[in-house]
């Protein structure tokens, strides 16, 4: 019998990717669900502030991708609160009545983007959000620390990079933090097969990029993540070809202007 998975946001750019390259691998059922339904793709409608709607879409579920959110930095009580915050506890307290063994939640590198580029950060380095978004992410990576310790649901985070539509970096803070198509699937499909022994994991999702802000080596030995693509090549490509390529470096590895 297929493992069956609940796909949130999969109408989004990340959600819908990931959606499509797991169905392609033809190794899961999957339910994927949405703000913005679309039967042609066979997205079903979910709002993730409606707690009901969520018991019911994890019923019989064993993992969960969850990749609903908002990313309104200027309406923190109008649109990050209800959706990230409250959606997420929601969709954890469905997880844990439904017996959902594995909640996969898409973080941010936001969640600790006021560390200064040059320094080193690990998955276990402490919270240092740079935006309300990113705070909003760090409270649910908790959250999942709590429904791991408490109900035993394993919970990772994925603190996803740079994600563009077209599958290329586009700017020099791009570079460090870029992941592709086909990474972000396979790390998806990692994390989904990861052992089932591990109970709480916090990592950076990222291509194998030369200037990558964050080791990420010793996910191939974890989990099996070998990813494929460098935003390095692919920037030298771009400026072989006299593409423009923005000069967008920060202070801050969030991207954030210095104070």
């Amino acid at each position: 019998m297929k493992r069956k998975l609940l796909v949130t946001g999969a109408s989004g750019v990340i959600g819908a990717r990931v959606t499509a390259g797991l169905r392609e691998l033809g190794a899961y059922d999957i339910v994927a669900a949405d703000l913005h339904p679309d039967e042609s793709l066979g997205v079903v409608p979910l709002d993730v502030t409606d707690a009901q709607r969520l018991l019911a879409l994890t019923a019989g579920i064993d993992t969960v991708l969850h990749f609903a959110w908002a990313k309104d930095q200027d309406d923190f009580l109008g649109k990050v609160l209800p959706i990230n915050v409250t959606g997420a506890y929601h969709l954890y307290e469905a997880a844990r009545l439904n017996g959902v063994k594995r909640v996969i939640f898409a973080s941010s590198n936001h969640a600790t983007g006021y560390y200064k580029v040059g320094e080193q950060v690990e998955a276990h380095s402490p919270y240092r959000p740079d935006s309300f978004y990113g705070l909003s992410k760090c409270y649910i990576e908790l959250l999942g620390r709590l429904y791991a310790d408490k109900y035993g649901i394993s919970s990772i985070n994925i603190r996803i990079g740079n994600f563009p539509k077209d599958d290329r970096p586009h700017s020099d803070r791009a570079a460090h933090i870029w992941i592709s198509e086909r990474d972000m699937v396979q790390l998806a499909e990692r994390c989904i097969e990861a052992d089932p022994a591990i109970p709480f994991l916090c990592l950076y999702g990222t291509s194998a990029n030369a200037d990558n802000y964050y080791d990420i080596g010793y996910l191939s030995t974890l989990i099996g993540y070998n990813p494929q693509d460098d935003a390095a090549q692919l920037m030298e490509e771009a400026r072989r070809g006299h593409v423009s390529v923005k000069h967008d470096e920060t202070v801050y590895q969030g991207g954030v202007k210095e104070l």
